[in-house]
């Protein structure tokens, strides 16, 4: 907390203003290029959007800021406050947006009207997150494309459009 005070020029009791700990200014961090989706890309497709939330993803966790997350995610018992941060501030906070858009592609009738959204979520997400705490394979926009294209076989007895 005394770095990100003297990087901001400012006390340490400011920045316990702004945020509660060390883990929030973790999150924080890691959530700072998310940008409000802008007016433009409400016209896009609600798949290509997906597309790009989960590329958005892979691209955040190869930076110095999102490998450091993944070292202290995969180091902390799920209870303890960094855990539950990442969990609520970044995992659910992109599941959420994920749910929105799947919602949003079945009305649009992109995919398919039966489809368990839940269940569509885990296997969207469950890569992701598996790849990035294992770190057997690359955690890439190629690999979340793959994801993405055999989900969407299923969820819409197409092929994928990109």
């Amino acid at each position: 907390m005394e770095a990100v005070a003297a990087r901001a020029g400012v006390g340490k009791p400011t920045v316990y203003r702004w945020w509660p700990d060390r883990h929030a200014v973790a999150m924080a961090a890691l959530m700072e290029s998310d940008a409000t989706q802008s007016l433009e890309a409400t016209k896009r497709s609600a798949l290509s959007l997906l597309r790009e939330q989960l590329r958005t993803i892979a691209r955040r966790f190869v930076t110095s800021t999102g490998r450091h997350i993944t070292s202290l995610i995969a180091a902390s018992d799920p209870e303890s406050e960094l855990s539950k941060a990442f969990r609520s501030h970044f995992v659910l906070a992109r599941r959420a947006e994920g749910k929105a858009l799947l919602e949003r592609a079945i009305e649009e009738k992109e995919i398919r009207a039966d489809l368990d959204v839940e269940v569509a979520l885990d296997l969207l997400y469950g890569p992701l997150f598996f790849r990035l705490l294992i770190g057997h394979a690359p955690l890439d926009e190629q690999f979340m494309d793959q994801v993405l294209d055999e989900c969407l076989r299923g969820m819409s007895g197409k092929k994928p459009v990109r």
